[in-house]
């Protein structure tokens, strides 16, 4: 009997959805894309000549592109085919944005049916949210398809344009691309202002007072609020005490300050303004009460929850949307990639009746709350991230069900979508404004100055809370502003006091500051100024950040993004040569016309033409195409877009093996990978320099050889070696630092340790092979002849024993040179496969593996942060492409194939074969789809 089949993009949702579905329906899964451009290099031969040779679009005939099926999806158009020779209808039930429409397109232009097609959208995975969606299926929407055709089409031209300009003036593989060479251009430009920027000091005064004069011998052992509290110094006769906002970049005081005759305090000043206070009297100048509102932030968008998950989660953009991709997957959440606030009927309903249920009708407010959606064009699908479910499962009832992750994540969400339709926030903001005495002398405002005040003003504020509202269950967390000089004041209870009440110093003191500079972004604060400039969407994200760092443009401190210095090269070429396609505005312009195609409004050829080819009639204000571009860039100087001034003549160069500097002489220094662009400062060239020039730090002579030991810094890392007699023809030794060593404070004893290498641990008495000790590329190992087995640290190098050695040489070699190393982390059982995943020191690198399967841990992971979804996903990713294909001649690879299985599943009679396979399948990971988008050529 025909069944209706039911086309998803992820196999994680066939059992759910089947299962809503009834005996009706089969479903089956394309594991994303099933087609896409494909490599110039990879077209038929007699299309390599042709209008597609160099893009594999024909730029002169509508942009019209070639598509081909991927080798890894044929087995699974394969599979589909035979799925739809039995179906009576075809539901195309792809993911509700313009990829999944596209994908939906793809698939009905590849299996071209013969039955009905409907479009199948839904954005949660529930019996209510399928059921409602049968009864409103529509046609492929051609818009939003031609909107992601043209982003995929725009994202080959100028990849394939600019890329091949930062290969032959920077590096071989570098990439270009519309968003991240944007947001590679924002870190770097917060880098170059911290690298401008010079630190100003200032100082403050804070009081400790009392209301009650009996207290004050015993009052710091009083609980702030009780009888105490502190007040700043805000002004001194009237004007307004200098605080870190006042003072621009170069330490100068800013114009806006100078002109309202803001105070600039130093050391002497503050310190005489504090003994003044500790010595007379406070009184209350004016007390103001004020009522005190708070309102609740909305609900979830995909760029608002990858900013909150790694505030408070920790958690990078990468693995909050493969986290998220699993609880969608799982019907936990709603659609995952939104740059809506909107929540449905259903949802606000759910919420409402869960505030009520849960802290109290008086949490409910009289009407539902309604946010509007800030972002312009907002296109992707039409609700918020929230619970799943016409009654939303609270963290409790699916704590035992989740990961760790998921459930961290699934809580937060839970929170602030419950958060968004409760109550406000309401209390009391208390605000004293107080004046103490000065005498003449006590007032100087500068050190070397002779101006003097009479009168000190102070002030202190604080709210308290009487009802609770939404904060009894979210609270949504900021990132650290860069004058932060009053956060002090906030959420601080005051003592009671009354206009003309005297009170009493405890302690003032005077304290220096230095200003920041402007604080380095993280993934959370990048998206953020991505989003408010326009730039990029929801899907796009995730992506962004992995490519910037995979491509090597930023590394991670803590959670700040530093750019490298090949990042400053890259951004210099494009400002320089390109500097339209890094203008944010023009960029946000982009964006804006791809919405535009998606409404219906804006024609995909014409738009595709003006961005290439640039307007018909251009004006003073157009912008040149692409094609111009590249076409009239002259000739660029690339050892000057490849260096940067650091002052006094020393110069930064980016070279084919990483950063160096040179002076004026031509002379060369070794920059150390862990000094941030800001932190080479001329000072520090310098010591580079002397470092370089000289012999290297002298350690001591070694008392054999008596030649002198020193430690030096190279190419490839810190080592040790010996200055050998001039006219000598022996090499000398050297030995390269362990990496718990540090030329800082590397001994004699520890060098000449190196220096011995390699160690003999002994002979084996049976073979009388001798047995070595020695540290290598791959890192510290055990030598028998041929046979060598890597150790677990390099500390063991110099105290594994013969007894030790003979008994690792006993056990079987496992892989080359390896042997059973202790795990890093161990992460939990696989939902897939139910084994032990664990992250393991490997040759080339840390991996993840169950024991059957292993996956190196992606550049830009770390391994002592990854989530265990994210590792499920990577093994599931690997397990899904299969073996690759070893050599078949010596000359001719055979290229790799990864076939990934498709799984068709009737809800009911199935076998229990088909079901295990079923089960395996679903196992393909959500990092695939979270990550699709960073196929495209320079997104």
């Amino acid at each position: 009997m025909p069944t209706k089949l039911v086309i998803v993009e992820s196999p994680n949702k066939i059992a759910s959805i089947a299962n809503y579905l009834g005996p009706d329906f089969s479903v089956a899964a394309s594991v994303g894309h099933i087609r896409d451009l494909p490599q110039p290099s990879e077209l038929p031969a007699d299309m390599k000549k042709g209008p597609y040779g160099r893009f594999a679009i024909d730029v002169d005939n509508d942009f019209t592109p070639y598509y081909v099926v991927n080798a890894d999806k044929k087995k699974t158009v394969t599979t589909l085919k035979k799925a739809l020779k039995d179906a009576s209808e075809l539901y195309l039930a792809t993911d509700d944005d313009r990829e999944g429409e596209a994908i939906a397109w793809h698939l009905k232009e590849v299996l071209k049916p013969k039955v009905p097609v409907k479009r199948l959208t839904f954005t949660e995975i529930t019996k209510e949210a399928i059921t409602r969606a049968l009864d409103n299926t529509r046609d492929i929407d051609m818009d939003r398809v031609n909107a992601q055709e043209t982003r995929r089409i725009l994202d080959r031209l100028v990849g394939y344009e600019v890329s091949p300009v930062l290969w032959r003036k920077v590096r071989a593989g570098l990439s270009a691309g519309r968003v991240q060479s944007v947001a590679t251009r924002m870190v770097v430009e917060r880098e170059r202002d911290r690298m401008a920027f010079t630190a100003a000091t200032y100082y403050s005064v804070e009081a400790l007072l009392s209301v009650d004069k009996a207290a004050v011998s015993s009052a710091e052992d009083k609980p702030d609020g009780e009888v105490t509290f502190t007040a700043r110094l805000t002004s001194l006769d009237g004007r307004r005490v200098a605080s870190g906002k006042d003072f621009d970049d170069d330490a100068s005081m800013t114009d806006k300050a100078r002109k309202a005759g803001v105070v600039h305090l130093h050391q002497g000043g503050a310190e005489a303004i504090a003994s003044a206070i500790n010595a007379g009297s406070v009184w209350v100048a004016g007390v103001e009460n004020k009522p005190y509102k708070r309102r609740p932030s909305a609900p979830f968008t995909t760029s608002s929850l990858q900013q909150e998950a790694s505030r408070k989660l920790r958690m990078n953009s990468r693995d909050t949307m493969s986290v998220a991709q699993r609880l969608y997957e799982g019907g936990y959440i709603t659609y995952m990639r939104t740059d809506s606030t909107v929540l449905s009927d259903q949802a606000v309903k759910a919420a409402r009746s869960q505030i009520a249920e849960l802290y109290g009708k008086e949490f409910v407010p009289a009407k539902p709350r309604i946010y509007a959606t800030k972002t312009k064009g907002a296109q992707e699908a039409h609700e918020a991230i929230r619970p799943a479910g016409d009654h939303f499962r609270t963290p409790s009832q699916v704590k035992d069900e989740l990961s760790g992750s998921q459930f961290r994540l699934y809580e937060l969400i839970w929170k602030r979508t419950v958060a968004s339709q409760m109550a406000d926030a309401t209390g009391t903001t208390a605000s004293v404004s107080m004046v103490a005495p000065l005498d003449a002398v006590a007032g100087r405002s500068r050190d070397a100055s002779s101006e003097v005040f009479k009168e000190a003003g102070l002030s202190a504020s604080g709210t308290v809370i009487t009802f609770r509202g939404f904060l009894a269950a979210y609270e949504e967390s900021r990132e650290a502003g860069r004058y932060d000089d009053s956060a002090k004041d906030k959420d601080v209870r005051l003592p009671q006091m009354t206009s003309g009440q005297e009170l009493f110093p405890v302690n003032a003191e005077a304290s220096g500051h230095e200003t920041a500079p402007p604080p380095r972004y993280t993934e959370a604060s990048l998206i953020h100024a991505l989003e408010e400039r326009e730039i990029g969407r929801p899907s796009t994200y995730a992506a962004t950040m992995s490519t910037i760092a995979d491509r090597g443009y930023v590394i991670t401190k803590g959670q700040a993004l530093v750019p490298t210095w090949l990042a400053f090269a890259v951004t210099r070429l494009l400002e320089e040569n390109f500097s339209d396609l890094v203008d944010y505005d023009f960029t946000a312009s982009m964006e804006r016309g791809l919405d535009q195609i998606a409404a219906g409004d804006v024609d995909r050829v014409a738009w595709l033409e003006e961005f290439y080819r640039g307007a018909k009639n251009p004006t003073a204000s157009s912008v040149p195409g692409l094609r111009d571009m590249v076409e009239n860039l002259g000739e660029i100087d690339a050892r000057a877009i490849n260096s940067v001034d650091i002052g006094e003549g020393y110069t930064l160069r980016v070279g084919r093996y990483g950063p160096y500097l040179e002076d004026e002489a031509g002379k060369r220094a070794n920059v150390p990978s862990d000094i941030a662009p800001d932190e080479l400062t001329v000072d520090k060239a310098k010591e580079l320099f002397e470092l370089a020039a000289s012999d290297g730090r002298e350690l001591g002579t070694d008392p054999e050889s008596g030649h002198v030991i020193v430690v030096k810094n190279g190419r490839y890392g810190p080592y040790v070696t010996e200055i050998l007699d001039e006219g000598s023809k022996d090499k000398p030794r050297t030995g390269s630092l362990f990496a718990s060593m540090d030329m800082a404070t590397v001994t004699l004893e520890q060098a000449l340790q190196l220096l011995s290498l390699p160690r003999v641990v002994g002979k084996d008495p049976e073979s009388g092979e001798e047995i070595t000790a020695q540290n290598g590329r791959y890192g510290p190992y055990l030598k028998k002849g041929k046979d060598s087995r890597s150790l677990a640290s390099e500390d063991e190098i110099f105290s594994y024993t013969l007894e030790q050695a003979l008994a690792l040489y006993a056990q079987p070699k496992r892989g080359r040179g390896a042997t059973a190393k202790g795990p890093l982390r161990e992460l939990g059982t696989d939902p897939a496969t139910q084994k032990p995943v664990v992250i393991k020191d490997g040759r080339f690198g840390p991996y993840i593996t169950d024991g059957e399967t292993n996956v190196t841990v992606p550049r830009g992971d770390d391994p002592m942060e990854i989530t265990e979804d994210r590792a499920y996903d990577l093994l599931a990713d690997k397990r899904a492409k299969g073996p690759v294909k070893k050599r078949t001649t010596r000359k001719t690879t055979a290229k790799k194939t990864t076939a990934k299985k498709t799984t068709t599943r009737k809800t009911a009679a199935k076998s229990t074969a088909k079901k295990t396979t079923a089960k395996s399948t679903a196992s393909k990971s959500a990092a695939k789809k979270t990550t699709k988008s960073s196929a495209s050529d320079s997104e």
